[in-house]
């Protein structure tokens, strides 16, 4: 089975992904909104913005920034733009486009319009069947990839012959992957490390030590069990790198952006101060909202995120807020 795959999206993860890709696929499709970028790359192989350090096999590489012909041209597609300007990116994208397509997502978030993770918003918007659709989780940041760093990946997929097709082109010498067929586990669970890691830097900034965030993180995951188990309910190992591995690189690394921007937060920083600071999105900003609304529905207990939701969009103090979490914590 060889299918065509385009990679949506021109920051650090579709670079990194493009990068994996190169050492399978022989035809890479890759959608990049700027011209400039594009000529770049042409001339120079490498991302003028992201993770400049790759370089590509330009012979492999159909670049172009008409995303419909992109889409056009590929039977598989993975999607690799921040959760909040998605439905923007696909804005004159219709059903009729995607149809027949299989669409993987790369994005750690939720798409703020209409609270659902992205493969859900695939399924009702542009109406593609829940198994040609999928997920692709680490624990991985893009910046290890460059680096050739050995790293692992879980590709989700109702469909186990997608999930397997993915996962071959994406493996490599540096590229562990594995398969599962827990969509919406494993994506609301990269939604919520996220939100997690911003919770860890809010504390490192506070002056927190090494203590505290072992029993945040060992909290972390405790409540993204409940709140997967009940949103989601089959048998999973949370345990399981595409969930407890995940949290951890995220809440952890030097390359989390999410620990970033909460470790400004935690400093003093206003909320949009720190987004103009770091240049970069953090997907936690935006799912933290996203989570908080949709646990309306189901009223799981979920205390760090309660808590960072009041800091970011309540505005309360983060030195209250993370006195009155330690409190609730085990």
């Amino acid at each position: 089975m060889s299918h065509k795959i385009a990679v949506i999206g021109g920051g650090s993860w579709a670079t990194a992904i493009v990068k994996m890709l190169c050492n399978n696929a022989s035809q890479i499709h890759w959608w990049i909104r700027h011209e400039s970028a594009i000529d770049h790359i042409k001339k120079y192989k490498h991302n003028p913005n992201y993770l400049t350090s790759v370089e590509f096999d330009t012979s492999k590489l159909q670049l172009n920034s008409n995303l419909k012909e992109v889409i056009k041209n590929a039977d598989v597609l993975i999607m690799a733009v921040p959760s909040a300007f998605l439905k923007e990116t696909l804005s004159e994208v219709t059903s009729v486009d995607l149809q027949n397509k299989q669409v993987f997502s790369a994005i750690k978030g939720i798409v703020p319009e209409h609270n659902l993770i992205v493969g859900e918003f695939f399924n009702k918007e542009f109406k593609i069947a829940m198994e040609n659709i999928g997920v692709i989780t680490g624990p991985c940041h893009a910046e290890e990839v460059a680096m050739e760093k050995l790293s692992y990946l879980t590709i989700a997929s109702q469909s186990s012959e997608n999930a397997a097709y993915v996962a071959s082109q994406l493996s490599c010498r540096y590229i562990k992957t594995t398969v599962s067929d827990d969509i919406y586990g494993t994506e609301y669970s990269s939604v919520l490390k996220n939100v997690f890691a911003i919770a860890s830097g809010i504390c490192h900034g506070l002056g927190y030590g090494d203590n505290f965030q072992a029993v945040l993180i060992a909290n972390a995951i405790q409540e993204i069990k409940r709140f997967v188990d009940v949103v989601h309910p089959i048998d999973r190992d949370i345990k399981d790198s595409a969930y407890l591995g995940d949290l951890l690189v995220t809440a952890y690394s030097q390359f989390s952006r999410n620990r970033s921007f909460g470790g400004m937060i935690g400093k003093g920083y206003s909320v949009k101060s720190a987004q103009l600071e770091m240049n970069m999105i953090a997907e936690g900003y935006y799912g933290t909202k996203c989570v908080f609304e949709i646990n309306k529905k189901y009223n799981v207990r979920m205390p760090i995120t309660e808590a960072v939701y009041r800091i970011l969009y309540e505005k309360m103090s983060p030195a209250i807020e993370m006195k009155l979490l330690t409190d609730q914590l085990s």
